[in-house]
């Protein structure tokens, strides 16, 4: 198993006052799991539509580390509770010759 310890990044380069324990580190799998629903998502959703929409369940705790992640790396954008996927893959990528994003 995979796991993505976020909580120092979070902490210390964000700033964010939430408080990890190392129980509540998010797997890889839950990280991709939040991303690919946020990212079919139509628009601005709610971090309870969210919770709601995940196929598994995600404590809400690790939901949040996930949530402060993205935020963090600039896939998502955050305000008043509320998250929309704003992260473009690889469109950098695309207009570069000769590589192809998978």
């Amino acid at each position: 198993m995979i796991s993505v310890d976020i909580q120092v990044m979070c902490m210390e380069l964000v700033n964010i006052n939430r408080r990890y324990s190392a129980q509540r580190s998010p797997t890889l799998n839950t990280v991709l799991m939040v991303e690919e629903t946020l990212r079919k998502a139509d628009g601005l959703m709610t971090v309870a539509e969210l919770k709601r929409r995940l196929p598994k369940q995600v404590m809400h705790q690790t939901l949040m580390a996930v949530i402060d992640y993205l935020d963090y790396s600039g896939k998502i954008a955050l305000h008043n509770g509320k998250v929309l996927w704003v992260f473009r893959l690889g469109s950098k990528l695309r207009r570069a010759k000769g590589l192809r994003v998978r």
